[in-house]
């Protein structure tokens, strides 16, 4: 007995012991390795988090828990994918008539820029309208007057849907005016992102308690294993059904560029008029139902025809982890390949896939005048760098590239020629084309696409040009830590 528990205890046993463990965590990564190949669609994300796995064994295993497993085809999202599209199936069924002919229209106002349109349609991703009113809103300091001015005239709803809402001037500000017009009789609906919105403080109570309809969308503190990943990041506000905003600025006072921040920030948001908000409307109330069960009808009050005329032709695109298609991202590759002359892009974090990336060389090298302007300094350091690493084959193609200098640029938008303006939520990486909820705003417009133009030339004035020669002579330290940064990039 003396010698077994002298053999049990002795350094034997820690060797077995040592070499069980090392055994079972190979199994492990093994498996794990295995599910990442069956499970991920995109072999690149795939390599991603299997290179991830391996050099940063514990981090990586934290990683791929949380943010890596592909819940799109949990039953919640498949569940929410199919009931979004018998919805919009049945929008589509009672307008078709008159968006066949639309569609008509806009080819021989706007060329092949219709086969941008014609594709939504045929994917059942967006219904035509004409008869709009658009406006471009620069900044905060032209966005929340404007926002602050509507919600006061709403008589019957304010529908709101936000990636980020604070509680600083801007968020209590909002508030204020929702519980003014609540207890006038207003119905107010109300959608935040509960990682986005970690600083809404006690908003959400506070417009509870005046009879608001308020939900997080995708709590985390309740799954975060399942719902850390899949965020909310539209910016959508619809009032009465006949007025809409929408685009990259988000309910915070940083954007308000009045001296009380460091950082200049700059961002681009349209106000839209018109028919196209009721696909604003349309994608907000398929948002609530998913998070309140509650079912809206086609009718008037909710969705309104537009006593508007003209043709400001314009699409309404939303995306998210229930999407057939990673339909933003296509949006954007057709936008490019139907480009005649010149594409525009301006963008805060991008990381483009290996489609995009093509496709904008591609467009440059047939004499396209392709640019670029990107953030001199983002608020994101990885990201940042990983951004970097994709420039020297963009230079090499002819794309022109321009770092914006005043500040940090987080607008999200694009320019066709001149008769296809696009403003988004939509960063160019792969969270946004496949993990988050999304929203654009395309207008197959002469004017708009000029004033969009002209934001653009602004913000040349203070962007400075991106020198071949100069860049490829950047230091061996910068240009690695940019491609360690880009191997992360599958992650982001």
């Amino acid at each position: 007995m003396q010698t077994l528990i002298r053999y049990l205890t002795g350094t034997n046993w820690h060797i077995y012991i040592k070499i069980g463990s090392s055994i079972l965590l190979v199994l492990i990564f093994i498996g794990l390795v295995a599910t990442i190949l069956l499970e991920n669609r995109n072999p690149v994300k795939a390599i991603g988090y299997i290179l991830v796995l391996v050099f940063i064994p514990i981090v990586g295993l934290i990683v791929y828990y949380y943010l890596g497993r592909d819940l799109r085809k949990k039953r919640r999202f498949t569940l929410k994918g199919s009931k979004d599209e018998v919805l919009f199936a049945k929008y589509w069924q009672s307008q078709r008539a008159e968006i066949e002919q639309m569609q008509l229209e806009l080819r021989q106002l706007a060329g092949n820029k219709q086969e941008l349109s014609a594709m939504l349609l045929n994917t059942r991703q967006s219904v035509l309208s004409k008869n709009n009113k658009v406006q471009l809103l620069i900044n905060g300091e032209e966005k929340f007057p404007a926002v602050f001015s509507a919600l006061r005239a709403a008589k019957h709803h304010i529908h709101i849907e936000y990636y980020m809402i604070t509680a600083d001037d801007v968020g209590n500000e909002v508030t204020e005016i929702l519980i003014e017009k609540l207890n006038q009789g207003v119905q107010v609906r109300f959608l935040y992102d509960d990682m986005g919105s970690d600083k809404i403080g006690d908003i959400p109570e506070r417009l509870k308690e005046h009879g608001a309809s308020v939900f997080s969308f995708a709590p985390v503190l309740i799954n975060f294993y399942l719902n850390a990943n899949y965020r909310n990041h539209r910016k959508i506000i619809v009032i009465d059904g006949t007025v809409g905003f929408v685009g990259g600025i988000n309910l915070d006072d940083r954007y308000i560029n009045n001296g009380k921040h460091e950082v200049f920030w700059r961002d681009t948001h349209l106000k839209i008029e018109g028919d196209a908000v009721n696909l604003l409307q349309l994608q907000f109330l398929m948002s609530y139902r998913y998070c309140s069960k509650e079912i809206f009808p086609f009718e008037t009050p909710f969705f309104v025809r537009s006593a508007l005329t003209g043709n400001c032709f314009t699409d309404i695109v939303a995306s998210g982890p229930d999407s057939e298609w990673p339909i933003a991202m296509q949006s954007i590759l057709m936008a490019i390949n139907i480009a005649k002359r010149r594409i525009r892009i301006t963008n805060p974090y991008f990381i483009p896939t290996e489609e995009l990336l093509t496709a904008l060389q591609m467009a440059a090298l047939a004499g396209k005048d392709v640019q670029l302007i990107l953030p001199w300094k983002g608020d994101s350091f990885i990201v940042q760098h990983a951004a970097l690493s994709y420039i020297k084959t963009l230079l090499a193609a002819g794309v022109k590239v321009f770092f914006y200098t005043r500040g940090f640029v987080h607008a999200k938008t694009m320019v066709i020629d001149d008769n296809l303006a696009w403003v988004s939520s939509v960063n160019f990486d792969n969270r946004s084309f496949y993990l988050n909820c999304e929203i654009a705003a395309l207008v197959y417009d002469k004017e708009v696409a000029t004033r969009l133009n002209r934001a653009f030339e602004e913000d040349l004035l203070y962007s400075v040009p991106v020198q071949e020669t100069r860049w490829n002579k950047r230091n061996v330290a910068k240009r690695f830590m940019d491609a360690v940064c880009r191997l992360l990039t599958p992650l982001l």
